[in-house]
């Protein structure tokens, strides 16, 4: 009553509403806000006031959320209709994301509302999805309808007239209690069969891993599908011609290997061709019981010569197995080896002359011989081993001491000056070349006047040309350059005591004028503050 007085007071007044047209859609809008149908009496205000203006009943599928107008539409937004309808059509969603089914063909679908095609709210009864049958279009589906399929009733595939919508679909999910073969020839009945007529059934036998040619054209399929057997069917020709085997098994299963299904008494045959083993020379006369002692296919002929003639081996086997490197298959003893053309070893020098069994020591071929001086002739290595293992650098075949090359160049000691007209005996004492040191000390320390207190690094002041004759410039050479009294002075006058490793001396005044300081270092040992190197007495405070 009281939304009724403040409508009729409005329309008595119009202050605050202008136009009476609208005080009267309040007033008729407020009776009917507040006498609405026990129905919908446990809605919200806003799902009352959405109810007022529902234009009729759903459908009977729809009628559990017709209370819930929020599940369909959106509170003044009608764009977003479609999507709440994918909500609960999610298989149709499905459809349009993958362009697939009726829907998911349907051109410019992404433009279009649902319910431009399906329009609700006129009724329980209502057909809202217009389905002709008649008209319809099966092309437009992932199953396109050809041959008896075009005769075929709706309801014959579709057993449930309600749901059009299928997955994808196979022969088998209708023909199951159709099948003669009863699931032994797969899912696949579109290899024999068409739609147009389930019999005659048609298969290309090429497409299989077996080729029907010549005479296994005319075969009836039960002679080789016994039981209507197809899937893992032998295709091998002793599975179905054992009965027919003259041989009676003595040459195996591998019938093809001989006989071919143009003409089961024609040959075909060339050992040159058809194995790995061509027969050649003294081979080409045997027959096939003279290797094929045994089940000529099932035991494995071996195809070296020792397999055969192990026991005609003269070598007792220390030249191994491979004889076709000596031996050739026209004349047995005929011989033909050449060690410069065979191997990656020509013999020269003195290996012309040495027999084969003194590097051949094991059995030949299967041993990986020595290619290498120093694996022969370790044992003769004056050296023992210092000089590594490249004997060819100084050595050669014609001889182990047969002009021997050194070019000592290549060492950390070259030969320069009076050195070149030295003999290896004046440095090297033994044949262990390695031990001798490369400092001139090493060979020339009982000529050291200075008795090893200029340590010993010679080289800095002599030459191996003359001995005698040296120099060294103490000022670029060092870090102390001598100037002064220091000028003259004797190198022993500092350099007193033998150097061990470097030569390491005071480079202040004090550290060798200790003993002359007058001042008892009461001055401190920075004596270059007053005196000078020109003479000791000559002050020049600084």
């Amino acid at each position: 009553m009281f939304w009724l007085c403040i409508c009729i007071d409005l329309m008595r007044t119009q202050i605050r509403v202008k136009n009476l047209m609208a005080a009267r859609v309040l007033v008729v809008f407020g009776l009917l806000f507040f006498n609405i149908p026990p129905v919908f009496s446990d809605l919200s205000p806003l799902q009352r006031m959405e109810s007022l203006v529902m234009p009729g009943e759903v459908i009977s599928k729809h009628a559990r959320v017709e209370k819930k107008c929020d599940k369909c539409h959106a509170s003044f937004d009608r764009t977003k209709q479609n999507k709440q309808c994918m909500e609960c059509h999610k298989e149709i969603k499905k459809d349009l994301k993958k362009k697939k089914g009726f829907h998911g063909n349907i051109q410019g679908i992404k433009d279009r509302e649902c319910r431009t095609c399906h329009t609700d709210h006129k009724g329980r009864d209502a057909d809202i999805i217009q389905l002709d049958s008649e008209m319809f279009d099966h092309n437009k589906t992932e199953f396109k309808l050809g041959g008896a399929h075009r005769s075929a009733e709706c309801s014959g595939c579709h057993k449930k007239i309600s749901v059009y919508r299928q997955p994808e679909r196979i022969c088998k999910d209708c023909h199951k209690k159709d099948d003669p073969h009863k699931k032994r020839m797969g899912d696949k009945c579109e290899n024999c069969h068409i739609e147009g007529a389930w019999l005659p059934a048609r298969f290309d036998h090429s497409k299989t891993k077996f080729k029907l040619k010549n005479t296994h054209r005319d075969v009836a399929c039960h002679n080789c599908h016994v039981n209507e057997r197809y899937d893992d069917t032998p295709r091998n020709c002793y599975f179905c011609h054992y009965l027919d085997d003259v041989h009676k098994g003595d040459r195996g299963i591998r019938c093809h290997d001989c006989h071919q299904d143009e003409r089961w008494s024609k040959l075909l045959f060339d050992h040159n061709e058809d194995t790995e083993f061509e027969l050649k020379g003294g081979h080409a006369s045997l027959i096939c019981k003279d290797c094929h002692t045994k089940h000529i296919f099932k035991d494995e002929v071996e195809t070296t010569c020792v397999g055969c003639h192990e026991k005609s081996d003269v070598h007792l086997k220390r030249f191994g197995k491979r004889c076709d490197v000596c031996h050739t298959e026209k004349n047995w003893v005929k011989i033909r080896f050449d060690h410069k053309k065979d191997t990656i070893f020509p013999l020269k020098g003195q290996h012309k002359k040495t027999a084969c069994v003194l590097c051949h020591r094991e059995v030949l071929f299967e041993e990986k011989t020595p290619d290498t001086c120093s694996e022969c002739h370790r044992l003769d290595d004056a050296h023992e081993g210092q000089e590594g293992e490249k004997c060819e650098t100084c050595h050669n075949e014609k001889g182990w001491t047969e002009k021997v090359v050194f070019d000592h160049g290549l060492t950390k000691f070259p030969l320069h000056e009076s050195h070149l007209f030295l003999t290896c005996e004046d440095c090297h004492s033994s044949n262990k070349f390695k031990e001798q040191k490369v400092i001139c000390d090493s060979c020339h320390e009982d000529d050291d006047v200075h008795e090893k207190k200029l340590g010993e690094d010679c080289e800095l002041c002599h030459r191996p040309s003359q001995w005698m004759v040296w120099e060294f410039d103490h000022k670029e050479q060092t870090d102390y350059p001598l100037d002064g009294k220091h000028e003259g002075l004797d190198c022993h006058a500092c350099h007193k005591e033998p150097v061990e490793d470097e030569i390491e001396l005071p480079e202040n005044c004090h550290g060798c004028h200790e003993k002359d300081d007058i001042h008892a270092g009461q001055l401190g040992k920075q004596c270059e503050a007053c005196h000078v190197t020109e003479s000791f007495k000559t002050i020049n405070i600084r």
